[in-house]
C-alpha cells in the first residue's frame, strides 16, 4: 500500500520564497500523516495569474501590463535555484516524493513546469507544459516532447499531465504507453466539469489519478494584480475554488472533490488494483488496434537556434 496526498492550497503569487516556505510547512504536515507521494497544484511556486491579461490586446500592449509582467517574471524560478534546493533537502528529510508546479524562468522565457523530487535522487523528472491554454500563450513558452517521460519510483510509475493537456487524447495515450500508474494532474481548472474528466481518465488509463488545484482568493494577490484583474472576484471571493481529488482505476472517487478551502486529501492505494483492472481493458495493449491506429511521439529536445561548425 502507498499513502498519497493531494495538496489544495493557495500559493503566494509572485513570491517564490514565501511559496516555498509554505510548501515546506505543508509537506512536513503531509509526512506526519504518513504520505509517501504528494502532489501540489499547477504554478504553486511562481503563481497562476488568473484573470490577468497583462494589458495584452490584439495590436496593443499597455505599459501597466508590461510592468506587471515584469513582476511576474521576477517571481519565477530556475531549476537550479534556491527554492528547489530547499525543497529537495526537505524531501530527503521527510522521504515524501513531491510533485510540484512551478513557473520556470529559462533565459528570457517562462514555462509552466512541474518537477518531481525524489528522496536521495533530487530532481528526478520535470515536465514543461506542451500547450498553454488561451491567454497563457502570451506569458508561457511551449514545451517539447523531451519532457514527456514517466518516472519509475519505489511507489509506482509516476506521470504528470498539466491542466488542459488532459484534454489531448494523444498526450494521455503517450503516458499510458509508458506504463504510468500514478497519474498526477496539477491544474488550475476548478470548474464543475473537471471531476468527470478525472474519473474518465482513471477508467480509460486504468490509473490512479491525483488532481491538485489551488484554492486562492482575490485578496491573496498583490494590489497591482487586483487592480488589473479582469474578473469580478474581490476580497474573500475565490479566484480558484479547488476541486482537488483522488480517483481509483475503477473510477471510484477516493477523496474529494473539495471546494473553497485549503486542505490536504489522503488515500491509501494498492497498485495491485491496477493489475486486476487490466483483465478486461488495457488501452495500449489488448484493447488497442495498432493495425488501425498508430501514434508517433517526437521526444527530441528542440532549439530555435543550432550552431554547426563547417
Amino acid at each position: 500500500m502507498t499513502r498519497v496526498a493531494v495538496v489544495q492550497a493557495a500559493s503566494v503569487p509572485f513570491d517564490p520564497k514565501a511559496s516555498t516556505e509554505k510548501a515546506c510547512v505543508i509537506l512536513r504536515r503531509a509526512a506526519t500523516q504518513g504520505a509517501q507521494v504528494a502532489v501540489f497544484p499547477e504554478a504553486f511556486i511562481g503563481g497562476y495569474p488568473k484573470g490577468q491579461g497583462f494589458g495584452n490586446l490584439v495590436g496593443h500592449r499597455s505599459a501597466a501590463g508590461r510592468a506587471l509582467y515584469n513582476v511576474y517574471f521576477e517571481g519565477a524560478i530556475s531549476i537550479d535555484g534556491p527554492e528547489l534546493k530547499a525543497l529537495t533537502e526537505l524531501v530527503d528529510e521527510t522521504r515524501v516524493i513531491t510533485v510540484m508546479g512551478i513557473i520556470e524562468r529559462l533565459g528570457r522565457t517562462l514555462y509552466c513546469t512541474v518537477v518531481t523530487l525524489v528522496p536521495d535522487r533530487g530532481l528526478a523528472n520535470y515536465r514543461r507544459k506542451l500547450m498553454p491554454t488561451g491567454q497563457e500563450r502570451t506569458i508561457w513558452g511551449f514545451g517539447d516532447g523531451s519532457t514527456l517521460q514517466t518516472l519509475e519510483t519505489d511507489h509506482g510509475v509516476l506521470g504528470t499531465v498539466i491542466c488542459w493537456e488532459n484534454y489531448m487524447p494523444a498526450m494521455r495515450q503517450a503516458m499510458y504507453a509508458q506504463g504510468v500508474q500514478i497519474y498526477c494532474t496539477p491544474t488550475a481548472d476548478d470548474r464543475a466539469t473537471w471531476p468527470s474528466s478525472m474519473v474518465h481518465i482513471a477508467i480509460e488509463g486504468r490509473v490512479f489519478v491525483l488532481s491538485a488545484c489551488q484554492a486562492i482568493t482575490a485578496q491573496e494577490y498583490p494590489q497591482a494584480f487586483q487592480e488589473q484583474n479582469q474578473l469580478q472576484a474581490q476580497g474573500d471571493d475565490y479566484l480558484m475554488r479547488g476541486g482537488s481529488m483522488i480517483v481509483a482505476p475503477s473510477g471510484e472517487v477516493l477523496a474529494g472533490p473539495v471546494y473553497d478551502c485549503e486542505t490536504e486529501l489522503y488515500a491509501d492505494i494498492d497498485l495491485a488494483d491496477l493489475t486486476k483492472s487490466y483483465m478486461d481493458f488495457d488501452v495500449v495493449g489488448h484493447y488497442a488496434r495498432p493495425d488501425i491506429f498508430e501514434l508517433k511521439v517526437n521526444t527530441s529536445a528542440l532549439s530555435a537556434v543550432s550552431f554547426e561548425a563547417e
